[in-house]
């Protein structure tokens, strides 16, 4: 265990060291679940909650993952022979994941470039020279450098420009400010594709967009992301490039006349085919982790809210999944939602067999003592909800919208093949719906999270992370409820 992370979790969440450390202890090397340390080893955690102790374990995974990032780097670097101890302490001294990429990028393996070429041709010593500023004659110091091919004087220089430009784009403090530069003043533009223009009228809002990128919320941020993915809209993030230039300039001119005027050359051209493409990318993963982890914070608390809806509890129920033309599937459930009985209705166009669907609903409450009826809340859900709420019930008999999210993938799936095997997979969809009024936590367990349809942009996320999140509010939800080990399904278990 790394006493450095245990430190830096530490400070970065205002938790105590020990509660750190022995979190994850517990998690490491003993393997309990974060709901098993929140409730049972309150004592050596001192109290943390679930959320505090996901929070302790999620920021250990991503020094552990730098820490191995660190180690290939060393590896690389090393092989090349060019690691010194300089460098070595360096790399294993920072915790910014940034920075340890700005170390590693003049070593890493990249196809030939302008420069490369610039010092096969032997221009690395006058790169040098122009960068001292010295005041030479360029073109007397230049010509030295002439051969078969490098022609004129000037094309020397030209070569030693794309050897400085490369090493502005590698220097660590201008990427930095950079970076800072986006995350304070960044606008995120987006333009649609005007070959795409036709079919990208879902994105319309965003044909003209222009926002601060420190203020665009998760969502919006995502849908721009999006559709610059389906290629309907065209992306890019910006800041004031003037001053950029001019920060810059402060840093690498010392002097003025032609060794100046060529390393403003370089400069400018560094920027813009070197330095902004790589920051913009680094930026734009940035933010998009930030909106990632934002998005997922309310797909699971959205999620929460299903799992931990009120139950019906154990009574007999009447569950319908409605549609128009194939009609309205009807199952009966028992309090323990055991299967009773399945027909279909058809009280919708184009049947309209209205009065004759009343009567089987009517037949059926009364055959099975049903005490509740749950519509699934998809297609026809309304109109199906109208014609239950004409038919003359004992007034005891409450009418309930079901969330239907998932249902149909339940239905298809081998959970629901094994359960019911001689069912239908409308019929498993319906009794998905009844149980899940008696008791969604039990029932929702069954289908993959992801599944149930916790968020407008939950496939755009990262879904490693995503499935993680989800996974983990199942297991805090059913923990927080808590079960019955005589009753309980092997699912829940």
């Amino acid at each position: 265990m790394n006493r450095i992370h245990l430190d830096l979790i530490a400070q970065h969440l205002g938790i105590p060291l020990n509660g750190v450390k022995n979190t994850v202890i517990l998690f490491e090397d003993e393997g309990a679940t974060i709901p098993f340390i929140a409730r049972y080893r309150k004592e050596r955690t001192g109290s943390l909650d679930e959320v505090q102790i996901s929070a302790i374990l999620k920021y250990y995974k991503k020094l552990e993952e730098l820490e191995e990032r660190k180690q290939f780097i060393l590896i690389s670097i090393e092989e090349q022979g060019k690691l010194t101890p300089e460098l070595k302490e360096k790399i294993l001294s920072s915790y910014d994941p940034h920075e340890v990429e700005d170390l590693y990028l003049p070593f890493k393996r990249k196809k030939k470039t302008k420069a490369d070429i610039a010092r096969e041709n032997g221009l690395e010593p006058l790169a040098k020279i122009i960068m001292m500023q010295r005041g030479q004659d360029m073109d007397q110091a230049a010509a030295r450098y002439v051969n078969d091919k490098i022609i004129t004087p000037g094309d020397a220089i030209h070569g030693a420009q794309h050897i400085i430009a490369e090493w502005i784009s590698e220097d660590q403090d201008i990427r930095e400010r950079l970076r800072h530069n986006f995350r304070k003043t960044g606008i995120i533009v987006s333009n649609v594709n005007p070959k795409k223009k036709a079919e990208a009228t879902k994105y319309q809002d965003y044909f003209e967009f222009r926002e601060a990128l420190n203020r665009c919320p998760s969502h919006r941020y995502l849908a721009v992301l999006r559709g610059e993915n389906e290629d309907m809209l065209k992306v890019s993030l910006i800041i004031d490039e003037e001053r950029a230039l001019q920060m810059i300039d402060r840093k690498f001119i010392r002097s003025q006349g032609r060794e100046a005027d060529v390393i403003e050359e370089a400069i400018a051209d560094s920027y813009k085919r070197l330095l902004l493409p790589g920051v913009e990318t680094q930026i734009k993963n940035e933010f998009k982790e930030k909106a990632d982890d934002e998005a997922i914070r309310v797909f699971g608390e959205n999620l929460r809210q299903l799992l931990l809806a009120a139950p019906l509890g154990q009574k007999p129920v009447l569950a319908i999944d409605p549609g128009y033309r194939t009609g309205c599937k009807v199952v009966c459930l028992d309090a323990n939602g055991d299967f009773l009985e399945y027909t279909t209705i058809f009280p919708h166009s184009p049947q309209l067999q209205t009065n004759e669907a009343k009567s089987i609903i009517r037949d059926l409450v009364y055959k099975y003592s049903i005490q509740a009826i749950g519509i699934g809340n998809g297609t026809a859900s309304r109109e199906t909800q109208t014609i239950m709420q004409e038919i003359n019930f004992d007034p005891k008999i409450e009418i309930y919208m079901v969330n239907e999210s998932g249902a149909s993938i339940y239905s298809a799936s081998d959970l629901a093949r094994e359960e019911f095997p001689d069912k239908d997979i409308t019929v498993r969809g319906a009794i998905s719906i009844g149980r899940r009024l008696m008791d969604p936590l039990a029932e929702l367990v069954k289908i993959d999270a992801k599944s149930i349809g916790v968020g407008q942009y939950q496939h755009d996320v990262h879904q490693g992370k995503l499935k993680e999140s989800l996974d983990l509010t199942v297991t805090s939800c059913v923990n927080k409820v808590g079960v019955n080990l005589n009753t309980a399904s092997r699912h829940i278990l």
